[in-house]
């Protein structure tokens, strides 16, 4: 679902979220299947090994640990897919320049890698739902996080990774801030945790980390910004060629997953400062 914008305005449309106590806090959680539609009461299509392709360079996502074994967010995906739909399940990892080639070679059914959903790709491959997306936050010292207002900005100092998409949507619907250009997410946050600005704005993955380190200092304020036409469409599973049956299963086990928390469960053990 797409957010909305208008000038003078800030302004959203979320994504169906939940929100999940947490202490005084509530974590909001991804909700990108509907709970409400039903899926058919026969069994998804059998499936007797899946051959998952990925990647060993995108923390949290896909990577290496100290013992050079595949783990991450996605790593933990794939075999929770895999046990839903009781099937074996294979993961391989291919170099990133190398891997959306051997999908189309048919080296393995399936890439769970952060194969970007662009023209190109939609007509090479088929992608199951999208299981999460990546929104822009505000970021803003914490005893600003309660009273904060995006539309109280204008004349204000707003930090963002210079040319970055959430710099060019901050410049285009709050053109009366005072944008502070930094040369990544992380120098634009420590500008606020300097005093040099007044907030951040700009990819909440990397300011959920940041925060990691520095929860005394700052917070998220206001609600997530999803925006595909800026951001992107987010994670989803790439399927070779011909195996539409691939597709539907990995998508039924997925609605499965949402259903019965385990996608919540996931989110929060991989992202325990939740970026929505």
């Amino acid at each position: 679902m797409l957010a909305g914008l208008r000038r003078g305005a800030f302004w959203l449309v979320l994504p169906a979220v939940c929100a999940l106590a947490a202490g005084a806090e509530a974590q909001v959680l991804p909700r990108h299947y509907d709970p409400n539609i039903r899926q058919s009461a026969q069994s998804p299509p059998s499936i007797p090994a899946l051959r998952f392709l990925t990647v060993a360079d995108y923390p949290p996502f896909n990577y290496r640990d100290e013992a050079g074994n595949l783990v991450g967010y996605n790593i933990d995906l794939a075999e929770a897919i895999c046990t839903d739909l009781s099937t074996n399940c294979t993961l391989q990892a291919w170099p990133w320049d190398q891997a959306a080639d051997a999908l189309m070679d048919n080296q393995g059914d399936a890439l769970i890698g952060g194969l970007a959903l662009t023209d190109e790709t939609g007509a090479a491959f088929a992608f199951s739902s999208v299981y999460l997306r990546f929104p822009a936050r505000f970021v803003v010292p914490v005893d600003a996080v309660a009273d904060f207002d995006a539309n109280t900005l204008a004349g204000q100092r707003v930090a963002v990774r210079a040319q970055s998409k959430q710099a060019e949507l901050i410049g285009r619907f709050l053109p009366d801030s005072l944008i502070v250009n930094a040369e990544t997410e992380f120098a634009a946050l420590d500008l606020v945790r300097l005093g040099e600005a007044d907030a951040f704005f700009g990819d909440a993955l990397r300011a959920s980390f940041w925060l990691g380190r520095n929860r005394e200092c700052c917070g998220f304020a206001g609600d997530a910004y999803f925006r595909p036409d800026y951001f992107g469409e987010g994670l989803a599973i790439a399927i070779g060629p011909g195996r539409e049956e691939v597709t539907k299963a990995i998508d039924f086990a997925l609605g499965r997953l949402a259903r019965s928390g385990k996608l919540d469960e996931l989110y929060l053990r991989w992202f325990p400062i939740g970026f929505y």
